[in-house]
């Protein structure tokens, strides 16, 4: 539970999102890269899709984040006997906030940061590579927030709408609210 834990502890963070192809993948990268040694993130999507979007890969690389080893997956995966434990579970598509989770093991802290689809957008390359950098600067300003966030002093409560009012930041898609 982040109101007792001890100094050091990692905390998982789980991003969902329906595909699990791009904004919860860049959530995932930027968080294990920011917040190492004191997060660590995976992603997961309700309904996985077939490989991650190739913007969502040259946006993070033109970032220098890593992206070696990221792929979709099932958020079955982590609510499956041995799967890590969850302190916090983010969605980051309104899709995802809006359908019935699992049963997540501990209760994490859960809350919603929807952005908009960048692989939605239809145009030139160059305005599909706009929106997938929008989307990721407003899912590294939140992250940074969260980051920034002492954890260990602040009660569940507290916890709870901190992580609520950075969905609410610039950049909110404006979809289904925190359960």
């Amino acid at each position: 539970m982040p109101d007792t834990a001890a100094a050091g502890h990692i905390y998982n963070v789980l991003f969902l999102c329906t595909r699990n192809a791009a904004r919860s993948i860049m959530a995932e990268a930027i968080l294990n890269k920011d917040g190492a040694g004191r997060f660590r993130a995976f992603s997961a999507g309700t309904q996985p899709g077939n490989g991650v979007h190739p913007l969502a890969i040259l946006t993070l690389h033109r970032f220098g984040y890593p992206t070696q080893g990221v792929r979709p997956k099932s958020w079955n995966e982590f609510s499956a006997p041995g799967a890590p434990h969850m302190d916090f579970i983010i969605t980051v598509c309104d899709d995802a906030a809006g359908e019935e989770c699992p049963q997540w093991p501990g209760h994490p802290i859960t809350a919603h940061w929807g952005i908009e689809n960048p692989a939605l957008v239809e145009g030139s390359s160059v305005d599909k590579e706009a929106a997938f950098n929008r989307a990721f600067h407003y899912l590294k300003t939140r992250i940074s927030v969260f980051d920034a966030l002492p954890v260990t002093t602040l009660d569940r409560m507290a916890l709870q709408n901190q992580l609520a009012e950075i969905g609410h930041m610039d950049g909110a898609s404006g979809g289904v609210p925190t359960r």
